[in-house]
């Protein structure tokens, strides 16, 4: 869709980046770690100084302490999502996925010689337990959990949380992978699995630097993890990628000292908020957006045509990208669902929402 978008100069409110700057904090902080001495390999778990102040965050965000050995420096979610599933999943393993889904999820399943199990989440985006707890068996590994959720946004509910903590007590050789990277963007209350005590000693936990602060092209992110998994997950980082970016790290370290991380959260709502309030008055109807970048919007009163082929037209001669929801299900459900990402400046959101308003 951004080719597309790119090929029509159509608005490109299809792929999950920003298009506006960076903090000039941030900036400054990367312009001081060029000019240091840290232009050689960092060590394989990440600069000590950045994992220090991520042992600050978690404190402060989630009353949880976790030590340096719990916390793995990664070329962005999207690597530690990968190496995590290569070093615990095995043949014959079995992974669970909720669908709609992120598209990394599965590929690092299949090359492990595992199963992943695609299950649909109900209408309004949250868990089916009853599905979920039917299809645990002794081949179930691992399960993956988005929370908030791409590409609907939804947040869970404290019942979703004690659900998943009965599924886990019900089955000890279940490993639970949490993927957070929207944490900071929650407009809702948000529960991270730092938060459960009951579930994070068997619990990896993915963040994101680029989501967070908005800096996608860096490819930096982390993990946590008891030690006992990190040991595991190591001897697959350690020949993937060995270690991190040292520029960026020592930038994010600096960083991390001087902001007040939780004054994202206004940030994006305000977009959010900016974004919906017009598109109201369209011809879409737009579902609710408790987390995350991004606005599920319903195009049933305007077309019956597939997904994938109204986003096609929608870019062709509307001149907006989207994303069709269809692409993020194992059996391609069409529920007349499009994403759109409001990470953008409000110049670009404007001059989209006078051609989405017009349809």
């Amino acid at each position: 869709m951004s080719a597309l978008a790119q090929e029509y100069n159509a608005i490109n409110l299809a792929q999950g980046f920003p298009n506006f700057h960076i903090d000039v904090q941030l900036q400054n902080a990367l312009v001081a770690a060029a000019n240091s001495n840290a232009h050689q390999y960092a060590p394989m778990a990440g600069l000590a100084e950045l994992r220090e102040e991520i042992v600050r965050l978690v404190a402060r965000q989630y009353h949880r302490n976790i030590t340096l050995n719990d916390i793995l420096i990664t070329a962005g979610a999207t690597q530690a999502i990968f190496t995590t599933i290569q070093a615990l999943v095995h043949s014959g393993d079995e992974v669970l996925i909720l669908d709609p889904s992120y598209d990394c999820y599965e590929s690092p399943v299949i090359l492990s010689g595992a199963k992943p199990i695609r299950l649909p989440l109900k209408f309004d985006f949250k868990p089916n337990w009853d599905l979920i707890n039917s299809k645990v068996s002794t081949k179930t590994r691992l399960l993956l959990i988005n929370n908030p959720h791409n590409p609907s946004g939804t947040i869970w509910d404290e019942a979703d949380f004690i659900a998943l903590e009965k599924l886990m007590a019900a089955h000890p050789q279940l490993l639970l992978l949490s993927d957070e990277v929207y944490e900071f963007i929650a407009f809702e209350e948000h529960q991270s699995i730092h938060q459960r005590s009951a579930l994070r000693d068997r619990a990896i936990i993915i963040s994101s630097f680029g989501k967070t602060f908005h800096i996608t092209g860096w490819k930096i992110g982390y993990l946590v993890c008891p030690p006992e998994i990190m040991v595991e997950i190591q001897k697959v980082h350690q020949f993937l990628v060995f270690s991190v970016n040292s520029i960026a790290q020592l930038a994010l370290a600096s960083y991390l000292k001087e902001i007040d991380i939780n004054k994202l959260k206004i940030f994006y709502q305000e977009k959010r908020d900016f974004f919906r309030a017009q598109l109201e008055s369209s011809r879409f109807e737009l579902y609710p957006a408790q987390g995350s970048y991004f606005q599920l919007a319903s195009y049933a009163h305007i077309s019956d045509e597939p997904d994938t082929d109204f986003c096609i037209r929608l870019t062709k001669e509307n001149g907006v990208a989207a994303i069709p929801l269809s692409v993020f299900n194992a059996n391609g459900e069409d529920r007349k669902l499009v994403r759109f990402c409001y990470a953008k400046t409000n110049e670009t959101l404007q001059l989209a929402l006078d051609r989405l308003c017009k349809i």
